[in-house]
This record gives C-alpha cells, structure tokens and sequence, in this order.
C-alpha cells in the first residue's frame, strides 16, 4: 500500500512490492541511497519471520502489531508500503477508507473517534482532540483516559459494552470537568462474519441544554418547595407568617437561582383591577406604591401583562413607550405573568441595569418560575379557606349545642327573677348576674371562634351582614325551631334567645329589649294573639312577626292581631331567607309620611311570604 501525498493509497502484494524511487515521489535523489520505509501490520508468528528478513533486505521496516498503531505511525510518518498479512487484511482495507474519508470527518462538527474493541483510539477528528485532554497523546490511549476519565452521568454505565451488546447505536452522557457536559453515542461495526472490527464514538457538546436542564430542574424543585409546609408548622404559622415566608423565599429564589435583585410582585384584585403590591425588592418608592390596574394602556408593563396574559420583554427601557420606571436606572425589564388554571392571578416582573440583559430563556425560566409562584400562592389561599372554614365549622357546631342550654339558662333565670323583684335585692342582684354571665358565655364563644379563624384576605370591604347587631326573641314550643333560628339569624349577625312558651318570652322581654320578636301562634299557655298582646304591653315598639303551620290558626289569632298592628305573617316550614327577610322588613324604618301638598302613593299590603310547603 503506497501513500500519495494527497492521503490516497494503493494496494500491493508482498510478491509484487518494489521500491519507490525518488522520482516517483516527486523529491530529490539523495547523494546517499536510502531504503525506502516499509510499514509492515503483522502478529507474532512462526510464518512471519522469513518473510519479515527478505523485506528487510530492500526496505526500511517498521513493524505495528496493532491497527491502532498502525494508524498512528501512519499519521506521524512517510511510508513507501504497507504490507499486511491475510489475518489483519479487513482491517486494512477499512483503514484505507478511512483515511480517504479523513477530510470529511475533519470538518464534521462533532468530535469523532474510532475505537479498537479494546476501546483503543485508532483515529480522531480534530474536534475530538479539542474535547480530549491535552496531556494525553489521543491515537493509541483508551477512550475514557484520553477524555480525562469523565464521571458517566448515564442512562448506561458504557456505551461501547452495551452497542456491542445490542449491536446497534447506544448514547450516554459524560461530564468531562466540573461544567462541560458530552452525549457518546457508540455504534458498533461488524465484518461480513459478523464479527467486530472497530467502534465508532460521536461526541457532542451538550453543555448548554444540560446547564438549562439542571436550572429548569433546580427552579422547579424551588417552586415545590414554595408552599411545602409541614402540618406543624401550618398549626403554628398564622396567614401573615406563611405569607411573610413565601415572599422570603420568592426573593432568595430570585438571586440565587436566575442571579436577579429588582423584583416586584403584584396580585389581580378581580373586583376593581388593582394590581396590589405582593413583594417589592430592589424598587423606588414611588414605583413600589404607584397605581396600577389590569390595562392594555396607561399602566405601564405591568398592566399590560395582567390584561393580555403574555410576557413582555422590554430590551431598552430608554425606548420603550409602555415602560414605568421601577429600579431606579434600570435599562431592561421582563414581566410574566402569574397563571393559575388559565387565569391571571398577578404579575411577576424583574429589571436591570444594562440594556438587553435577558432573552428568551430568561423569559422561559421566568415563566416557569411564575407558575411555580402562582400554584404556591393559590396553595396558601386553600390553607387559609380550610382553616377558616374548619374554625368556622368548630365555633357553629358548639354555639348550636349550648345555644338552646344557655336559653334554658336565661329562661330559668329571668322566671326566677320575675318573682323575686321587689322580695330580695341579694337574690335578684344575683340572678341579674346569672344572666349576665349566661349571655357573656355566648359571646366569649363567638370571640375565642374569630382568633382560631384566620382572616381572610379580602380584596375589597366586608359584606355586610343583613341582621348585624339585631336582637332577636324566637317562641316556639318546638326545639327544631329554636335551634333552626339560632344558627339560621346567627350567621346575619342576629342575637338570637328563644323561649318555650308565651310565660318564658313575656319574662325576658320584661328585662331584656329586642329589636324584633318571632312568636308561634300555637304555644302550651297562651295563644298567638294573647301573646302578641302581651309582648306589646311589656316592649310597646318592637316588630312582632307570628308564624303558623300550614295556614292553621282556629283561635283566629291572626285576624285579632292584624286589626292591632301585625304586618307580616310566616307559614312553617319557612326557608332561612324567608326568615331573615321578614325580619329585615320588620326593622326597616317606616316610609315618611307625605309632604303637605303631595299627593300620597297607592296604600302597600304588607308582604307575607308564601308557604313553602
């Protein structure tokens, strides 16, 4: 096999091999003769020797017992031949080819090398020699020490062992130094017997998608841990606490992770479209308190953000039309926004002091982060409802069972005390004191109740409750009832005592003044009028309503108390909001009368709710 200067051999036979004379190398003669030099590829073999001695006699011979190190004196040195024996002719034969495709894989991006099956280098590109370690000669080390014995990352432990396996390609990744990241991919080739000759390994610098993996990885596993409280720290930690938490680790996040100092978060109020300031690092005053609103215009970045859903990269703030200053001398900003479920909850915007200091995968690691953000916001806004809801739920189930106990405190009380005013003060002191406590406890209850519930976060003014502050006497033989008014007028805001019959609400009227009263027609002593009446003796102003079942009402109490005054009639079973309708509409101040001159309006029938039957 004679090599051309252009890297292109022929193919000779031991018996036909002469020397190559200068001329037809194209230099010189030297005024010495010189033997030309005879690249011989064989093994050790009894064969081998006389042949190798009548070689010696016309050549220069250097021996390689290796295709591995055939190929590095082919690379270092000028060889007239080659001569091969028939064991190592196949290899040869691929050699050539390779060393005729050597331009081509000299100008493929990748690093190329292939490798012997003992994973000795046989060639390499020069991109792979750049990967290499440079205090290791490539051609004729192993695979992995030329590369500095990398860590393997995986999935495979070798991708050479397991493409000789499978027979087929297999890929892997190599961290070669503390940052520089390759993907191997080994493909194995086989000879017409199906036996393996050599290995090739296409490396590829991967450094940068798995520097963007692991940051993407390390920003989500920040975003789960965001709202991941334990249930003990959720016992001890108010809604300020876990709130005060989740901004200390947005902001460490922020520096730690993407290397950022200017921060503002603002969550959507959806009532009014403020944009309300969650978290402000880094910003002016001015900026931080500034007024903004979920607009396309006027609002600046931020508000166009939390009107169209869709990030905003601004690369020079010194030209940007929709920009607000926020950091003071920031020349870019990147605002995304905070998604939760298809629905902007807020935004998350960050600046710069130099001009073009982010582009799309900043943007993209933002935005992941932002959702991140959103979900642990929305995390805390649950807690928070659970809590409340399961406080809530705990002060209504013991306010229900010592609602009609405490009643039956008061009504024993206040029978008690009707006898004995004007007997013993001692006595009656006490008892007035007995119904002070009782009344106290009831209170106390409702007090303890709003510490162990957190408040909620409310964007805009507390509803108003329809019954706040209303007293409020229910009469009803049926416990049902009494216990039904409790927690039904209790959640308006109601004061609700009740009584069993026409003697137990006549007594706690005489000491107690009610904003309205609710009286069933059919009690144990006295019938709805004559307790009508009564009520009205002892508390002349207050809004009596009667209830009745189903229309009943043989004493005609009804009739008697309308000519007398009454305005509004229930028909059990009633709905709550029938219930506190009526009460509503009995504590409504009455209309003016007209002014002198004005013609009055038709007379209104007071409304009566219907049966719901």
């Amino acid at each position: 096999m004679m090599r051309h200067p252009d890297g292109l051999e022929r193919i000779v036979s031991a018996a036909s091999m002469t020397p190559t004379s200068d001329e037809q190398l194209g230099r010189e003669p030297p005024l010495v003769a010189e033997k030309p030099r005879l690249l011989i590829i064989e093994r050790d073999t009894p064969e081998s020797a006389p042949i190798r001695r009548r070689l010696a006699e016309s050549f220069e011979v250097v021996r390689a017992r290796t295709m591995a190190r055939a190929m590095v004196l082919l690379r270092e040195r000028e060889f007239a031949g080659v001569y091969v024996d028939s064991a190592q002719l196949s290899a040869v034969r691929w050699a050539g080819v390779l060393i005729q495709a050597d331009e081509i894989l000299d100008a493929i991006a990748d690093g190329v090398a292939v490798v012997d099956p003992d994973l000795k280098i046989i060639w390499a590109n020069p991109e792979f020699s750049l990967l290499a370690d440079p205090a290791v000669e490539t051609i004729g080390s192993s695979f992995y020490r030329a590369l500095g014995n990398p860590e393997i990352i995986g999935p495979f432990a070798c991708p050479f062992t397991a493409a000789t396996s499978s027979r087929g390609p297999v890929s892997t990744a190599l961290r070669i130094d503390a940052n520089k990241y390759l993907r191997v991919t080994a493909t194995p080739v086989h000879d017409g017997e199906g036996r393996l000759t050599h290995l090739i390994a296409l490396t590829r610098d991967i450094t940068d998608e798995t520097l963007q993996q692991q940051k993407i990885t390390a920003i989500h596993k920040a975003g789960d841990e965001l709202a991941d409280l334990t249930p003990e720290e959720l016992a001890e930690m108010g809604v300020e606490e876990r709130t005060d938490l989740l901004k200390y680790n947005i902001g460490r996040h922020m520096k730690d992770l993407l290397g950022l100092d200017y921060i503002e978060i603002r969550l959507l109020d959806r009532t009014n479209g403020r944009l309300v300031p969650l978290l402000t690092e880094g910003m002016t005053t001015q900026a931080a308190s500034r007024e903004l609103r979920a607009n396309r215009e006027g609002n600046g970045v931020t508000g166009y953000v939390a009107s169209t859903g869709q990030s905003y990269l601004c690369p020079d703030t010194t030209l940007d039309p929709l920009y607000l200053e926020g950091a003071a001398g920031a020349r870019s900003s990147l605002t995304v926004p905070l998604i939760y479920h298809g629905t902007v909850i807020g935004t998350l915007n960050v600046e710069n002091a130099q001009p073009n200091a982010f582009d799309d995968r900043d943007r993209q690691f933002l935005e992941i982060y932002a959702r991140n953000v959103a979900s642990a916001l929305n995390t805390l806004e649950l807690l928070q409802a659970e809590k409340l809801s399961t406080a809530t739920a705990s002060v209504e189930a013991i306010s229900r069972e010592l609602a009609l106990p405490l009643d039956d405190i008061l009504n024993d009380a206040t029978t008690v005390l009707d006898r004995y005013a004007g007997h013993d003060e001692d006595i009656v002191a006490r008892l007035r004191h007995l119904l002070y406590r009782a009344r106290e406890i009831r209170g106390l209850i409702q007090k303890v109740g709003s510490t162990l519930a957190p408040e909620p976060r409310r964007n805009g003014p507390l509803p108003q409750l329809r019954l706040a502050g209303a007293g409020v006497l229910v009469v009803d033989a049926d416990e049902t009832v009494r216990r039904a008014a409790h927690q039904m007028l209790g959640r308006q805001g109601a004061t609700v005592e009740t009584a069993r019959d026409a003697h137990e609400a006549i007594a706690l009227a005489r000491q107690t003044p009610y904003s309205a009263a609710v009286v069933d027609i059919r009690l144990p002593d006295l019938d709805g009028y004559e307790t009508y009446r009564r009520l009205r003796e002892v508390q002349p102003g207050v809004p009596i309503i009667l209830m009745t079942g189903f229309g009943y009402d043989p004493s005609h109490s009804i009739v008697k108390a309308r000519q007398e005054g009454l305005k509004t009639v229930l028909y059990k079973p009633f709905r709550a909001d029938r219930l506190e309708e009526a009460i509503e509409g009995a504590l409504r101040p009455p209309s003016p009368p007209p002014v002198d001159g004005e013609s009055p309006g038709p007379a209104k029938v007071p409304e009566v709710p219907n049966h719901d039957g």
